[in-house]
Formats: structure tokens, sequence, C-alpha cells
């Protein structure tokens, strides 16, 4: 009949097929768990959806579709700016442009702690700035004052980003 000398011709896999099929997936699956980081940057491995590890530079390890990472450059300093009006002590208002540098101190706290950590930072830096210069005058405000609310306001941001454990400095 037709249909078994066609079967026939069939090339049957042989142990050896087999073998390098095989190699071919484990090295394809190998190739998916390396991965390599740059010197700024750290990677916050989870397995199984719960933290496993912190990786830095170099060529690193996880296990395919077990581990999930996240990489952060920590050495980029990110900045922004804006301005707000606010009240000073002596209940006058003044318009103020405030810019900000931070850098990522903590990957795993900055990833994981706070939902939105970068807004978390614009609203605390708001309120801090609000809090130092609603205890300050108008004139001190808008001349020798400047530095000191800076380092002030500083401080007080640090501490508040300290508190929630954003990961920011």
């Amino acid at each position: 009949s037709m249909s078994s000398s066609f079967i026939s011709c069939l090339p049957f896999p042989t142990k050896k097929t087999f073998f390098y099929a095989l190699f071919g997936l484990v090295v394809l699956y190998a190739s998916m768990c390396v991965y390599q980081l740059d010197s700024p940057e750290r990677a916050i491995v989870l397995r199984f959806g719960e933290y496993h590890e912190e990786t830095g530079e170099g060529l690193n390890f996880m296990l395919a579709g077990v581990d999930e990472k996240y990489v952060e450059n920590v050495a980029l300093t990110r900045r922004y700016s804006q301005t707000a009006n606010m009240l000073t002590k002596d209940e006058n208002i003044v318009d103020l442009k405030i810019a900000v540098q931070y850098k990522i101190k903590d990957a795993e706290a900055y990833l994981f702690n706070v939902r939105n950590p970068d807004l978390t930072l614009r609203q605390m830096t708001e309120s801090a700035v609000r809090e130092t210069v609603g205890q300050s005058k108008m004139d001190f405000v808008l001349t020798e004052g400047r530095s000191a609310i800076a380092a002030s306001t500083e401080v007080l941001l640090q501490s508040m980003l300290d508190s929630l454990q954003t990961g920011l400095a």
C-alpha cells in the first residue's frame, strides 16, 4: 500500500538526533538565564514573586521562567524642578522654584516599599519646603535665608524619605 511505504521513508528520530535537540534546548534555556549588568546598575531578582537577591555588575544568573528581574541605575543623578506658591510666617506669599537632585540608594526599597517613589518624593519635597518656609519670614526667605532654608529642607526631606523607606537619597 502507498501509505505504508510513505511512512517507512520518513527518517526515524535516532538517539543522536534526540540528544542534539535536547542539547539545543539546554543551550537556549541557559542563554535565557544569563544577563549582564553595567557597573552603575543593580538588579533585584524575585523568585516566585518574592525577593531573592540583589545582583551587581558583571554576568549574573537567574532561573528563566521562575525568576523575574528589575534593573535600576543607582549611580544616575535624577533631577526635577517645580514652582510653588508658599505662605511665610508673616503671612506673605512667595513664589519659589524648587530644584531637586536625587539618587537611588537602595534599589530593593525603591522598587518595592513605596508604590510610586518619584511622585512620593515630589509630594514630600513640597511638604518639607512648605514647613520650612512657613516657619520663616518673607525677608529671610528672599534674602540671606535661601541657603539655610535649602539645608533645613534637605535634612527634613531625607528624614521623611527614610521614615517611609523609599530607597532615595
